[in-house]
């Protein structure tokens, strides 16, 4: 077994060495990662690609079990897996169909102009507690909040505590912080549940009536799949942005020569954007699944019940498929990245991180056009969280005057 750690500050500030040594040990390998305990990974982007696609071999679910799940979880935290990204087939597009339309394409563009709107206005009020200020907490984290918040219909009001919600939820790096953060995620799901007792009640607009519409017509959704629901769509819909924002703003004001490059010409953006969910990875690897039978994986012989991780992160910094993948190159084609995942688990919501994530450039540089870290960059540290790849506080200034 390959001893290696993910969450340190060496491997998340410059990934590339440590996923040529993953590499160089093969395209599947085995490991010990936090909170999952042993499991295989993949190393290359052509692995990642089989295993996410398979669903006969490579399942979420054994003898109703979650494979990320483990024992000592209470039960009540057990019952948010009941949520579409750790389901199989036909549980999976039963409950994806249900939420499918709002993350159309023509439906996120629509939102365009209002995710703009309140990205100005986070970058507006980016200095407003003084100078420096983080931009973790003052901008990447409240604007995909802000968005997701509108989308499932909830009041203006309760967003502050979903933003403290969302930092308990990044402290995540064994089980002793785990049990930590089961003090935010029950009052939350305390919260979510009232939410959608309440539209029962009265009904209203959002993603949360629409789910208590559907199961009034029809039951295609239980109360528990509704409570999952919700919670993934806080989740996967706020935290991950967050990182692509923050990971970007940090490139860009580390290499002003990128951020001029773009400034020149705002519609490049779609193409920087591309480059970074795959330079920065924020989603180092997918949820874990079982192996279901015996199966040569990269000549590897992996059981029945074994448990695999795809490592979209190695996977994105293949030089198979992205040659020189070390180099950030804001004007890459084509971009060969699998940061939302690929098969029947693609992210749903990856239309709307990317326009997020172009958003949110636009209106802060130009809002603050020579805006600069605050501090060196080896100041810069990464929450140490095994999975994913996020700036643990981003000081920045609005540069000279």
């Amino acid at each position: 077994m390959l001893h290696f750690d993910f969450a340190s500050q060496d491997y998340l500030r410059d990934p590339a060495a440590g996923l040529a040594k993953l590499r160089a040990a093969g395209p599947v390998v085995e490991v010990h990662f936090p909170i999952i305990g042993r499991t295989w990974i993949t190393t290359t982007s052509e692995m990642a690609g089989r295993v996410l696609k398979d669903n006969e071999t490579f399942t979420m679910r054994r003898d109703d079990r979650v494979a990320g799940v483990r024992w000592w979880m209470p039960g009540w935290i057990r019952a948010l897996a009941v949520s579409m990204l750790s389901m199989d087939e036909p549980d999976h597009t039963r409950l994806r169909s249900i939420v499918d339309e709002a993350f159309r394409r023509r439906a996120v563009l629509d939102m365009e102009p209002r995710i703009l709107a309140i990205a100005d206005e986070l970058a507006a009020d980016l200095f407003g507690d003084g100078d420096p200020a983080d931009l973790v907490e003052r901008y990447a984290r409240r604007l995909p909040l802000s968005v997701i918040c509108e989308l499932l219909g909830l009041p203006r009001g309760d967003r502050p505590g979903f933003i403290a919600w969302a930092n308990n939820l990044t402290r995540l790096t064994g089980p002793i912080s785990f049990l930590r953060l089961l003090a935010g995620v029950r009052p939350m799901k305390r919260y979510l549940e009232g939410r959608l007792a309440a539209a029962r009640e009265t009904g209203g607009d959002g993603l949360i009536a629409e789910l208590v519409r559907v199961e009034k017509e029809g039951g295609r959704i239980s109360p528990k799949e509704m409570v999952a629901m919700v919670f993934l769509l806080l989740g996967a819909g706020s935290e991950t942005t967050t990182h692509l924002i923050s990971g970007s703003v940090y490139e860009l004001t580390k290499v002003p020569s990128l951020r001029d490059w773009l400034k020149e010409d705002w519609t490049r953006a779609n193409l920087a954007i591309e480059e970074f969910l795959r330079f920065l990875s924020p989603v180092q690897f997918t949820k874990p699944r079982f192996v279901r039978k015996v199966v040569e994986l990269g000549h590897v012989h992996l059981e029945a019940g074994d448990r695999i991780m795809a490592m979209l992160g190695a996977a994105n910094m293949d030089p198979e498929v992205n040659p020189h993948p070390e180099q950030l190159d804001l004007a890459r084609r084509p971009n060969r990245h699998l940061s939302f995942g690929t098969g029947i688990h693609f992210c749903l919501g990856h239309q709307l991180a990317r326009i997020e994530g172009k958003c949110a450039l636009e209106a802060l540089f130009k809002r603050w056009p020579l805006l600069e870290l605050a501090v060196s960059v080896d100041a810069i540290r990464w929450r140490q969280r095994p999975g994913l790849r996020a700036i643990e506080k981003l000081p920045v200034s609005p540069g000279p005057l």
